[in-house]
């Protein structure tokens, strides 16, 4: 994209929150996507450090118009977590008056692990798009870590959460956890444009991103298997 194009990924626990040692354990990224032309951006999958986040944000010249939830676990969007309360999206809203865009399936856990309520979330359909000022963002649906996962297409960038990893794919034995759903999801992202680069929701690799080619290489999800063979691995 041209260079109204925002983008920045950062790291909790060492980007922001570095005091934060759940943040350091957890190695969430966090992403900033928006226009430089109209100076608006939102955030995906804000949990730790919020306060540090906005006033990032507004260093950098922007304004910070909205919050993308890939999925509701607390360490993409606030709630509990191992005795550790992480303000996420409840703090957020605190501090600005901005929508967070989740999918249409993902609300009554989102509500009940953050404690935010209904009205300050927008649901969203498979290929919906959230325009940031001249540049649209695409809503992929892609179940199967939670009912309501989703990543984000934009520029030439997937922003995949826990769907997908450089090495590996989110788990699926967690609550809400579908294995089948995770086996299309990933068929559906492996047919993106081999350029495409992904930016995972966790640094578990030593790269922090990478073409979605290489990816192909390493990552053994998304080697040639049919479904009873996933399942098998899975699905136990």
């Amino acid at each position: 994209m041209d260079d109204r194009f925002y983008f920045r990924q950062l790291l909790s626990g060492r980007d922001f929150a570095a005091g934060d040692p759940l943040a350091r354990q957890m190695v969430n990224f966090v992403y900033l996507i928006g226009d430089r032309s109209t100076s608006e951006c939102v955030v995906v999958d804000p949990a730790y450090g919020i306060d540090e986040l906005v006033d990032l944000i507004e260093a950098d010249g922007m304004k910070l118009v909205g919050a993308l939830a890939s999925h509701y676990h607390p360490d993409h969007i606030g709630g509990s977590m191992m005795n550790y309360r992480i303000e996420g999206i409840a703090r957020l809203l605190e501090r600005v008056d901005v929508p967070i865009h989740v999918n249409e399936h993902e609300i009554p856990w989102v509500t009940r692990t953050t404690g935010v309520s209904e009205t300050n979330l927008v649901s969203h359909a498979s290929h919906d798009t959230v325009k940031v000022g001249g540049v649209d963002i695409e809503l992929m649906h892609t179940p199967g870590h939670t009912p309501g996962s989703q990543c984000f297409h934009v520029g030439g960038c997937l922003v995949s959460g826990d769907t997908l990893f450089l090495d590996g794919c989110g788990r699926t034995d967690l609550p809400g956890s579908d294995p089948a759903d995770m086996f299309e999801s990933l068929r559906r992202l492996d047919s993106l444009p081999s350029n495409t680069v992904i930016y995972p929701g966790h640094r578990y690799s030593n790269e922090p991103h990478e073409e979605l080619e290489s990816v192909r290489r390493h990552n053994f999800v998304l080697k040639p298997m049919d479904k009873e063979q996933w399942m098998t691995i899975f699905a136990g």
